[in-house]
């Protein structure tokens, strides 16, 4: 799937073109049509959170299955939204990877029959690319060069943005990523999934520092790790249900839902800005750019915005409806490899890995 890098033209002088964007990498079905690679004609998502709610996190046969329900009603809705027919769109743009295995392929298979039947070409998309994508929609002046932090619930990377499909990759998690210790503290708490919103709104009351969390660094490297975290909050849980048990109370005795929840996405927010800064002044970008869906967290949001402030860099956020996955990143992230020419044939796979640098 890799393929050569050429410099793309300058944005102002990109060809028109309707890009039909499928996503399905892990519990959400969606299709959209963007034109140009900024204007978006239709967003269609069929949500698969009341699904997966009761089990606290996404079980991929289930969104498999789901996948295949939705997919080609999710398609149709999303070409008669835009109020083009099928012929008019130029590509068919699909997340390849990474994501859940099963929920890729009938992502990529939807896509492949689509395009081989209308005959339009077929437009392989990296998740990630996608998520940085978003960002060209909610900015019209957004080009490359600029520095990228992505969070989600799988991944945590820093990325500078070279080009429109070039990527050098500075940091990486080399473990949990930050949305997945959202869900698995708020599921112990028993505040629900999915993880992020529900932490978000139980800190808005609480102490930013009710105990102490670590907050672990590499050596020479900007790599994250926040299984060190999530462990440490964890045992905090743990040791306030114990005395809880000893004296006969509820846990909200001992340490509130509040309290623990800012205390757990102040540290996370901390650890993603510091390292962001490093990357920044490492970089000298301008330009700050977040994407994934936890940077549509607000607290995230602000404290990068006064690091933006602080460093003279400008920042662009994605529009929140933009920050969880969607077709609308996917149409655009294809309508720039379609301009490079980076297609697939019919023998395009899904892969559950997929590095951003051998886009």
């Amino acid at each position: 799937m890799r393929m050569p890098k050429n410099k793309l033209i300058c944005n102002s002088n990109l060809r028109r073109g309707y890009i039909l964007g499928i996503e399905t990498s892990c519990d959400e079905t969606a299709a959209a049509v963007v034109e140009s690679g900024r204007h978006i004609l239709s967003n269609v998502i069929a949500s698969q959170i009341d699904v997966h709610s009761r089990y606290g996190g996404v079980v991929p046969e289930l969104a498999s299955r789901q996948h295949v329900e939705a997919i080609l009603p999710v398609i149709d809705q999303a070409v008669a939204d835009a109020g083009i027919t099928l012929d008019e769109l130029d590509a068919v743009a699909v997340t390849a990877g990474p994501g859940l295995i099963g929920a890729l392929l009938v992502g990529v298979a939807a896509a492949k029959a689509l395009a081989f039947a209308i005959d339009k070409d077929l437009v392989p998309v990296h998740h990630l690319a996608g998520h940085v994508a978003a960002n060209y929609i909610s900015d019209s002046e957004l080009e490359p060069p600029f520095l990228s932090l992505i969070i989600s619930g799988a991944h945590a990377h820093i990325v500078y943005v070279e080009d429109y499909a070039d990527f050098k990759l500075l940091a990486r998690t080399r473990d949990d990523a930050a949305g997945e210790v959202f869900d698995k503290l708020a599921r112990a708490t028993g505040l629900g999934y999915p993880g992020g919103p529900k932490i978000e709104q139980a800190a808005s009351n609480g102490k930013e520092k009710a105990f102490p969390l670590p907050h672990p660094r590499f050596d020479n490297s900007l790599d994250f790790s926040f299984s060190g975290v999530k462990t440490a909050a964890l045992n905090v849980l743990n040791k306030a249900d114990q005395q809880a048990k000893t004296q006969g109370v509820e846990r909200e005795c001992i340490l509130s839902n509040a309290d623990f929840a800012a205390t757990v996405q102040e540290t996370i927010v901390n650890i993603l800005v510091d390292h962001l800064e490093e990357a920044q002044k490492m970089t000298q970008a301008g330009t700050i750019a977040l994407a994934g869906g936890v940077s549509a967290n607000e607290r995230l949001r602000n404290k990068v915005q006064d690091l933006s402030d602080r460093l003279g860099a400008r920042l662009v956020l994605p529009e929140i409806k933009l920050c969880t996955d969607n077709a609308a990143m996917v149409a655009s992230a294809g309508y720039y490899l379609w301009q490079d020419n980076k297609l697939a044939d019919w023998s395009l796979n899904a892969t559950a890995l997929w590095e951003m640098t051998e886009i």
